[in-house]
């Protein structure tokens, strides 16, 4: 029997390839746009120190940034979707770099934005709205920039500021070329005595085998890896934390935390409230575990028993064509609009089906003007159907954001990213368990949700507590040792998931293989995220149309137009509290109680 060949992009059948053609009917378009914005930095030049002169000039500025965002966004999917086609053709690679280079130009020639829209006094540009009053569609998007007057520097100060760019960026730098190019493992061995080499890669699926001695193996090769490197990784991750710290008080901030989270309008009290909710709420989490170690038949849960399936006699299989089919029938609780969308994009070849020689990997959407394109590498599995599901909620948030928000704010911020996307698995998954009278498939598809919970919702609020911490160290002056951030993570993984399983000495250095640490305070937006779209496809399932009227035209049409918290609160969740959270996390035990009744 011959192995199944991967295809070649050339012998890819149309109808599952996105069209691009809808961007650019051919390249020699796209080149000839790209020598169109080339002279876009000239233009923009042109306007330095002159946007505080008038309202007429002021609005023309701003008209040509929309322009500039709109051909931008034409270019950039085209090349980058291109590229992502076949990697291995120089010619979109070639398109990527020279769009960079114009990029690079033209914000070095809008350098003076900023600063120029900042020194306006106040009462000049009240006097600009009242001129012109095509100036007032921006007047959110201006207050915006104008709120960090009180965060930018001097002139020299800045330009101080900027110069420290790549020593700011070093750490990270560093991290990652040791952690993905130098860093290597021991192999590990399973029960029978072979062995398995052992990568960032491998270790999950490694993890997740059926074999207790290959899981034990594997997870102790990874930190012993790490391990070997502990001071050189506390090093690192101290040099990160002190250089937020550094930013932040530079720009006259409170603390790091308010410095990283003021970029998207989120209030610290939505991280603290994140990690609150969650705390008074551990005894789910607890439950997990002892339901995990009872379906296990182990004496004792240790952390490499974390990732094996509970429920692993069970397998489904999706055709794309059953995964499109079953995702529109999750979906109609959203309506008549959302689904003729979402069958506009099925049709019309928004999505770039299956996997091809040296396409990229993995699976996203991209918000174009035009339409958004959606790559997948379809295998027939549970998970790729999720992945069609999350995949199409990114589309049709961007959809919606594009066709109902001038090009200003058409863009959402990365806080509320993951919501529409979530609340489409979350429908689909409450479709799949409301439609199944199979005790193994309700059993396999709860198991699938669970592990969505205790690794989206509690493992990246841990490590938000734990990020928080470390910056509370450094703060205060200290310095982060390895000895301090396996105590740190220790307790942390005591507390959250309690005396039901072993706390393993190997797993006080997880911290050093997350490379999120070094993103800025960025993984508490993964539960939040999630949270919220629990949230809100649990009011869509329960109120129906009101519900999801709220959510398309308070939350999904509206782009950047309000803060993020506003537009969930428009959509009827408050993140500003714990309800959410806490709402979300009763689910969890709602889900366990139905999982322990199953194995019975």
């Amino acid at each position: 029997m011959s192995e199944e060949r991967i295809p070649k992009r050339s012998e890819v059948a149309k109808e599952n390839t996105w069209a691009l053609e809808d961007i650019f009917p051919t390249d020699e378009d796209w080149e000839k746009a790209l020598e169109d914005f080339k002279k876009l930095p000239e233009t923009i030049a042109s306007y330095k120190g002159r946007l505080g002169e008038s309202a007429d000039t002021l609005l023309e500025y701003l008209k040509l940034c929309d322009e500039i965002s709109v051909s931008a966004d034409a270019l950039a999917n085209y090349a980058h979707r291109k590229s992502d086609e076949d990697t291995a053709v120089a010619k979109y690679q070639g398109y990527t770099g020279q769009l960079m280079n114009v990029y690079v130009a033209i914000g070095a020639a809008g350098s003076f934005e900023t600063p120029e829209l900042i020194a306006i006094p106040d009462d000049v540009l009240e006097g600009f709205y009242k001129a012109n009053s095509g100036l007032e569609l921006y007047r959110r998007h201006l207050d915006r920039i104008r709120l960090k007057k009180d965060h930018v520097l001097s002139e020299a100060e800045e330009r101080l500021i900027a110069m420290t760019g790549e020593m700011g960026n070093a750490a990270d730098k560093i991290y990652s070329m040791f952690s993905d190019a130098d860093l290597k493992f021991e192999d590990a061995v399973d029960s029978n005595g072979k062995t398995h080499q052992v990568t960032h890669g491998s270790y999950i699926p490694l993890v997740k085998d059926a074999d207790r001695e290959l899981r034990k193996s594997a997870f102790a090769s990874i930190y012993k890896g790490y391990g070997s490197f502990r001071n050189t990784c506390a090093a690192t991750l101290d040099s990160q934390m002190k250089a937020l710290e550094f930013y932040s008080k530079a720009r006259k901030y409170s603390s790091a935390l308010e410095s990283s989270l003021s970029a998207n309008e989120v209030p610290v009290e939505v991280y603290h409230n994140l990690i609150k909710a969650v705390h008074d709420n551990m005894n789910y989490m607890y439950d997990y575990v002892a339901l995990r170690k009872k379906l296990l038949g182990v004496d004792e849960l240790h952390f490499y028993d974390l990732y094996t399936p509970i429920v692993s006699d069970f397998t489904m299989k999706v055709t794309f064509e059953e995964a499109k089919e079953t995702v529109l029938k999750a979906l109609a609780p959203m309506g008549e609009e959302y689904i003729s969308i979402l069958k506009e994009g099925f049709e019309n070849r928004w999505i770039d089906v299956y996997e091809n020689e040296n396409k990229a990997s993995g699976a996203y959407s991209a918000g174009a003007r035009v339409h958004p394109f959606v790559m997948l590498n379809h295998k027939d599995t549970l998970d790729c159907m999720f992945t069609l599901a999350h995949e199409m909620g990114h589309a049709l948030h961007s959809y919606f954001s594009n066709k109902n928000q001038p090009v200003v704010y058409s863009d959402y911020v990365i806080f509320v990213a993951e919501v529409a996307s979530t609340c489409n698995e979350a429908l689909l998954m409450q479709y799949l368990l409301a439609h199944t009278e199979d005790k193994k498939e309700k059993a396999y598809l709860i198991n699938y949700f669970l592990e969505q919970f205790r690794t989206t919702l509690y493992r990246q609020t841990m490590f938000a507590e734990f990020e928080l911490k470390c910056s509370e160290i450094c703060a205060s002056g200290d310095t982060l040792t390895a000895d301090t951030l396996c105590q740190i993570y220790g307790d942390l993984n005591k507390l959250y998931f309690g005396d039901g399983i072993v706390l393993d000495e190997d797993i006080k250095m997880e911290w050093a293989r997350i490379p999120h640490f070094y993103y800025d305070f960025y993984v508490y937006q993964y539960a939040t995220g999630y949270s919220a779209a629990i949230a809100l496809s649990q009011r869509i399932l329960k109120e129906g149309a009101p519900a999801v009227k709220d959510y398309i035209e308070g939350f999904l049409c509206g782009g950047c137009s309000a803060d993020p918290i506003t537009l969930l609160k428009n959509a009827g969740v408050d993140m500003s509290t714990t309800k959410p959270v806490t709402d979300a996390l009763k689910l969890f035990g709602d889900l366990i109680k139905q999982m322990d009744e199953l194995s019975n």
